[in-house]
C-alpha cells in the first residue's frame, strides 16, 4: 500500500493596503499543515480486502496563507481503519513498523508537511518590505505492507480433512464450509466457544501439508495466524493409516516456521473415532501414546462425543495464559528490571 501525507500550504506574500496608510507593511499569513496519515485498529472488521483494490492513499494539502495575516487551515488527517491484529511492515516486508493488537491502537505512517512562512515572518529592522515567502514543506511518502494475523485464544491445527471445520461448527455458531475433500477451508474461521460460564475464541486454521512453511499448498499463508493463539488443539484423523506420521508432519511444519509455534501448549485429539471399531481405536490410541509420549483425547466432531471434554481442556490452558498476561500487565518497572 502506498501512502503520502499532505504538503504544507505555501506562505503568502501580501502587503497591508488601506486608505490613508501609505506603507502598511507585510501581512502575508503562514500556510496550513498538510494532513497526516494514521492507521487505526477498530472493532467490526475482519479482513484487509478493502486495501487489496485501493492501494494508494493520499492526504490533502494544507490551505495556503492569505493576506491580512490569515493563516491557512491545516488539512484534515486521513485515518485508515484496519482489523485488530494487523501488522504494518516496511517496503522490504520484514521490518515491523507497528503491531496493532488492541482495539483503538493507532500509529502515524506519514506526517504532513509544515506550512510555509508568509512574508510577515521575514520583516526585520533592515528589510521592512520582504517580498518572499516559504513554500509548504513536502509531505512524506512510503510503501508499506499490511498483514493480518487473527487474534484467537486457541487454534485448531491438523492436516487437511482432519475435521477442523466440523469441530468449529459443532462447538460454536460459526458456519465454515464442510466437505469430504482436502482444502475445503481456504480462509481462517473464527468462532466463540462457550464452556460453562466462560468462553474463548477458537480459530480453524486451513490444513497444513508437508512443506507448508516453504509455500507448498496454502498452509504458509496461515501459519502466522497460529502465532496469536495461546494454545493449540492438534486434530489427528484416526482413520489415517499412520496417525503418528500425520501428527509429526504438522509438528515439523510448526517447528520449521519457527516464531515459537512449536513451544505453544498443545492438546492432541484423535478425531473421527465414530468411523473405526473399538479394537482399532484402542490399538491406534495405544500406539500413538507410545510413539509420542502423550495420551491423546478421543473425540468425534461429527457426533459430538468427547468434544465437551476437549473444550474444557482448552479453556483451562487459555485461562492460565490470561492470568499470566494479566500478571505481566501489572508488573512495575522494577519488576521488569528497570533501575532508576
Amino acid at each position: 500500500m502506498f501512502v503520502r501525507s499532505g504538503n504544507g500550504g505555501g506562505g503568502s506574500v501580501s502587503f497591508r493596503r488601506e486608505r490613508y496608510i501609505e506603507k502598511g507593511g507585510p501581512d502575508g499569513g503562514d500556510g496550513g499543515r498538510g494532513g497526516h496519515i494514521y492507521v487505526q485498529a477498530v472493532n467490526g472488521l475482519n479482513t484487509l480486502i478493502d486495501y487489496r483494490y485501493a492501494q494508494h492513499h493520499k492526504a490533502d494539502t494544507g490551505v495556503h496563507g492569505m493576506g491580512a495575516n490569515c493563516t491557512g487551515k491545516a488539512a484534515k488527517d486521513l485515518t485508515l481503519k484496519v482489523p485488530v491484529g494487523t501488522q504494518i511492515f516496511e517496503e522490504d516486508n520484514e521490518t515491523l513498523i507497528a503491531d496493532l493488537t488492541n482495539e483503538g491502537d493507532k500509529v502515524i505512517l506519514a506526517r504532513g508537511g509544515n506550512g510555509g512562512f508568509g512574508n510577515a515572518r521575514f520583516k526585520t529592522s533592515t528589510n521592512r518590505a520582504p517580498r518572499h515567502a516559504n513554500p509548504g514543506e513536502k509531505g512524506e511518502e512510503r510503501w508499506v505492507w499490511l498483514r493480518l494475523k487473527l487474534i484467537a485464544d486457541a487454534g485448531v491445527a491438523g492436516l487437511p480433512n482432519a475435521g477442523k471445520s466440523t469441530l468449529l461448527a459443532q462447538v460454536s455458531a460459526a458456519k465454515p464450509k464442510i466437505a469430504d475433500y482436502p482444502f475445503t477451508t481456504l480462509h481462517p474461521q473464527l468462532g466463540v466457544v462457550s464452556a460453562g460460564d466462560d468462553s474463548f475464541v477458537l480459530a480453524d486454521i486451513p490444513g497444513l501439508i508437508e512443506g507448508a512453511h516453504e509455500g507448498v499448498g496454502i498452509g504458509d499463508r496461515f501459519l502466522g495466524h497460529v502465532e496469536r493463539c495461546a494454545v493449540l488443539l492438534h486434530l489427528v484423523d484416526i482413520t489415517e493409516e499412520d496417525p503418528v506420521a500425520a501428527y509429526r508432519t504438522v509438528r515439523a511444519e510448526l517447528d520449521a516456521y519457527d516464531n515459537g509455534l512449536i513451544d505453544k501448549p498443545e492438546i492432541i485429539g484423535l478425531n473421527k473415532i465414530d468411523a473405526v471399531s473399538d479394537e482399532e481405536l484402542e490399538e491406534k490410541r495405544q500406539a500413538f501414546k507410545e510413539a509420542i509420549g502423550q495420551d491423546p483425547l478421543l473425540l468425534s466432531a461429527a457426533t459430538g462425543k468427547g468434544v465437551r471434554e476437549a473444550m474444557f481442556a482448552l479453556l483451562k490452558l487459555v485461562n492460565e495464559r490470561r492470568k499470566k498476561d494479566l500478571a505481566d500487565d501489572d508488573d512495575t518497572p522494577e519488576d521488569l528490571g528497570w533501575q532508576p
